[in-house]
């Protein structure tokens, strides 16, 4: 049976995802057997399916987590008492952050999407559309307002930016030369100068 871990004590959806994440971004996801999952979460099958129809749904689910995390922050961002430039600066540092701290979750992600199926996949890029559209927001208040230029159009200010927080998996180190926070920083101000009048 499997050995025991230090997430042994967790709730066991949480400890199904652990090791589904762990699996995922060792082995990849098409290389990872529904029996590997449970015998490293120390779960029989019948649990996995009790919780989630399908190895399938542990995939949608990783990504779904942080996206729904991100999600709320952002919108306590978007809804701050704040001036326009450090709400969305806040929210640009904010997902390079969260990104980071769930590294293995993105990158999964984004080198098995492929894998859903087209109803998943939808509901997916559905979500993750709503993120975009309230980030989107914060850059066109500012281009109303006359705090930012609309030399150049919010959607592909938006696309520049997330265009970076998506590679981040191909290039970022923990023991790289920069912290997550240095390079939220890095990220958002480039941001932010890209909207300079």
């Amino acid at each position: 049976m499997a050995k025991a871990t230090d997430e042994d004590t967790a709730p066991v959806p949480q400890r199904l995802l652990a090791a589904a994440t762990r699996l995922f971004a060792e082995q990849g996801y098409d290389r990872t057997s529904v029996q590997e999952i449970v015998e490293a979460a120390g779960v029989t099958k019948g649990a996995l399916y009790h919780y989630f129809g399908s190895k399938e749904d542990l995939l949608q689910e990783i990504y779904a987590r942080v996206l729904r995390l991100q999600q709320d922050r952002l919108d306590a961002f978007a809804d701050a008492d704040a001036p326009v430039e450090q709400r969305l600066r806040d929210a640009a540092a904010d997902v390079v952050v969260t990104t980071i701290e769930n590294l293995d979750d993105a990158s999964i992600f984004f080198r098995s999407m492929h894998h859903l199926s087209p109803e998943k996949n939808k509901q997916v890029r559905v979500e993750r559309r709503r993120y975009h559209e309230r980030f989107r927001a914060l850059v066109e208040e500012g281009q109303r307002s006359g705090v930012f230029s609309t030399a150049t159009p919010a959607d592909l200010i938006v696309d520049y930016h997330f265009g970076s927080v998506h590679h981040l998996s191909t290039w970022y180190r923990p023991d790289g030369p920069l912290s997550q926070q240095e390079v939220a920083d890095h990220l958002a101000d480039l941001l932010l100068r890209a909207l300079r009048p």
